[in-house]
């Protein structure tokens, strides 16, 4: 169990020393371009909502939504105990160990963002453990999101019908470390669920030779 907590705790470091920096140095909506590199950019943004900056509904539903997925998150750590006892595959253990990072970086944000930071603007830069306390209580934190990665940001051709001279571009979605990990976490498991079925397939093929 010690690696995948290793890797746990070091995708939860990056990904709150990262939200961390970004909130007390950035406006609300600022943008700026990494490395000179315009599809690369960090433009702050937070969310009540789920990963890749959607949202669900009102403060009933950002309750909601944070409950669940701290039960959720809860669930994957239990299993993820049980792999680890039963010595599964370290291509599962460890895409389980990212999925887990992920929905919990996500939750700190949830739980802990509003009572620690005074409000983001687009005028003012939040601080850290402001006098007379944070900007929401306790489960009411907003998620705060910052990776953005236009690869394609250009315009229709203008010969084009209906579509000439509007814009296009590709993968608008703004993300978080923690929404990285969950990512990668999941395709980690599609790739090893579909070796150890490979495997299945030919152990049993062999049995029956």
């Amino acid at each position: 169990m010690k690696k995948p907590l290793i890797l746990i705790f070091l995708v939860l470091l990056i990904d709150q020393i990262i939200k961390i920096y970004v909130k007390t140095h950035f406006y609300l909506g600022e943008e700026i371009e990494f490395w000179g590199l315009s599809w690369f950019r960090i433009h702050f943004i937070e969310n009540k909502g789920m990963a890749f900056g959607m949202n669900f509904g009102d403060n009933i539903g950002k309750l909601l939504l944070t409950v669940v997925r701290i039960i959720a998150s809860a669930a994957i750590f239990v299993l993820l105990v049980r792999l680890v006892k039963r010595k599964e595959n370290s291509l599962i253990i460890y895409a389980f160990s990212l999925i887990f990072a992920g929905a919990a970086g996500n939750i700190i944000d949830s739980l802990f963002y509003g009572l620690i930071f005074s409000q983001s603007t687009f005028f003012q830069v939040a601080t850290l453990f402001p006098q007379g306390g944070g900007y929401a209580p306790m489960l009411f934190g907003k998620v705060v999101d910052m990776f953005y990665f236009p690869l394609i940001d250009t315009y229709w051709p203008d010969w084009l019908p209906l579509l000439g001279g509007k814009h296009l571009s590709f993968f608008d979605a703004i993300f978080n470390f923690s929404d990285a990990a969950i990512t990668v976490g999941v395709g980690m498991l599609i790739v090893a669920l579909i070796k150890k079925d490979n495997k299945q397939s030919e152990d049993e093929t062999a049995s029956a030779q």
